[in-house]
């Protein structure tokens, strides 16, 4: 995101300091060339032997997990690739080695989780960062707790404000502070995102099914859940356009808002409108449909807990009521007989007959419903969809020297972003597809060790963002997955 990575120079300072450093040397002031910035923001040689692991020590860690460095240890045994199981032990811990604040707060866990190189907290990052965790909670109580502390964390977040997509860690203002929109100092920034009310709601159910620890679902849980249903109902705009606009002085189109911060009209038909995609820039047609669809699953999980353990059918029904009129308007209004590819998902609708045709790579993604478990994976016309996104027809899919996937217009043309790469390995039956999926994985780290926010098409070495936790993490969980799977010969045939 440009304004991520502008607010890594603006607040170097703060980022030390909120990785517990206090000092730094004069050849990391002033790095040479044979210096690199590490992931805990000093500087290390670059001439150090290769695959030699590349995480902070570990008294600077800022979270330490017995069932996750267990983990690494098992699946580095396993892997006879050496770039893949050092890039996995780089990338499996990112989250936790560099952007988890974890304590208590009158008892209860809370955990506050950077994206990286920001000092705020996405929704939608921080439930995508953790999410590898969960599977490991029931081996780790500590972990259990830091995870129960992200989730109220979230919880608190959405009762501040349902609007907004990031947070501060306290009243501290941002740079954002002079958008045009209903700004605070509890909020990094304010964009109106579907997914940011959903990835609460997936990491929570997850956890419970998990653990079967229900003591997150209280007071907060059930705040913030009438405040979701509350927000959803109020972007449907049947009776009016709704609390939020948003707007914003700047030289990006997409990081500002039309039609006085209302953005282009939608015909009101039962699907919510959203301002803002998982990449942070402005929908053209607000009908988001990877949103749509993610919140369908969402607000059935929701119903589920909300019977299950607070014995709240009437709210229950709320949820599967506005579940279903989205799931009917989604059928109605999603698809498009597209010439060559038959039957496909548009990516966005207004309700008029207007469609956008293309994919972006921020998750949730047409390219990624079945990993987010937003339709079945042999649904024809997700595979229709599918074809369609991994190919010259999606104008932001790129094909270079270097390799090939879809980005977006947030870092702009010819800027592949390994997260797409990721959900084609996630989202394939090919054993084929996924390894090469993994080949370029590994190709394209530009020598680091870990996975980068996008690359260029014809030159990995031209990346954005060097610590982009999310991504990390997430090259970590599609390795564990695959072994725990049955595909290690398929890792093991990698060279």
């Amino acid at each position: 995101m440009k304004s991520k990575k502008n607010f890594m120079k603006a607040t170097w300072g703060i980022l030390l300091l909120g990785l517990g450093l206090s000092t730094m040397n004069a050849a990391a002031m002033n790095p040479s060339n044979d210096l690199s910035l590490a992931q805990d923001n000093t500087y290390v040689a670059k001439n150090i032997p290769p695959y030699q692991i590349n995480r902070p020590e570990a008294s600077k860690r800022l979270f330490t997990s017995k069932a996750v460095e267990n983990e690494i240890v098992r699946i580095k045994k396993m892997l006879k690739n050496q770039k893949l199981a050092w890039m996995f032990e780089n990338c499996f811990p990112n989250t936790l080695d560099t952007t988890v604040y974890y304590h208590l707060i009158d008892g209860k866990p809370d955990t506050f989780v950077y994206t990286g190189d920001i000092h705020a907290m996405w929704l939608r990052d921080s439930g995508a960062q953790v999410w590898p965790y969960v599977q490991l909670a029931n081996n780790d109580s500590e972990l259990k707790r830091m995870l129960a502390g992200v989730i109220l964390r979230q919880f608190k977040c959405i009762i501040i404000d349902p609007y907004a997509n990031a947070f501060n860690d306290g009243a501290v203002g941002s740079e954002w502070m002079s958008d045009l929109t209903k700004m605070i100092p509890e909020l990094h920034e304010r964009k109106w995102e579907i997914d940011s009310l959903c990835y609460p709601i997936r990491l929570a159910y997850q956890y419970w099914k998990l653990t079967g620890d229900a003591s997150i679902f209280g007071e907060e849980w059930m705040q913030a859940m009438k405040i979701v249903l509350r927000t959803f109902k109020e972007q449907q705009r049947k009776n009016n356009l709704g609390p939020y606009t948003f707007q914003r002085k700047t030289e990006k189109a997409s990081d500002t808002v039309m039609n006085g911060g209302w953005g282009n009209p939608v015909k009101p038909v039962g699907l919510i409108a959203s301002l803002f995609r998982p990449s942070d820039d402005a929908t053209i047609f607000q009908f988001l449909i990877p949103s749509n669809f993610f919140a369908v699953t969402s607000l059935n999980k929701a119903a589920e807990v909300l019977t299950a353990i607070n014995n709240n059918s009437a709210l229950a029904k709320e949820c599967t009521d506005l579940a279903n009129e989205v799931k009917i308007a989604l059928q109605k209004y999603a698809t498009f007989n597209h010439p060559e590819y038959g039957a496909i998902y548009a990516y966005e609708v207004d309700g008029y007959g207007n469609q956008l045709f293309m994919d972006d790579a921020n998750v949730p993604s047409l390219l990624a419903m079945p990993y987010v478990g937003d339709t079945d994976i042999n649904d024809p016309i997700y595979q229709n969809t599918r074809n369609y996104v991994w190919s010259d027809n999606n104008p932001y899919f790129f094909k270079g020297a270097a390799g090939e996937g879809i980005g977006g217009p947030h870092v702009g043309r010819d800027m592949i972003w390994p997260m797409s790469i990721m959900m084609k390995a996630f989202t394939s039956q090919n054993d084929k597809e996924i390894q090469d999926c993994i080949k370029l994985l590994l190709s394209t780290d530009a020598g680091t060790g870990f996975i980068h926010e996008s690359f260029h098409k014809d030159n990995a070495a031209n990346f954005t963002r060097e610590w982009f936790a999310w991504q990390n993490t997430l090259f970590g969980e599609l390795i564990l997955k695959l072994v725990n799977e049955g595909k290690l010969n398929l890792l093991n045939a990698i060279e």
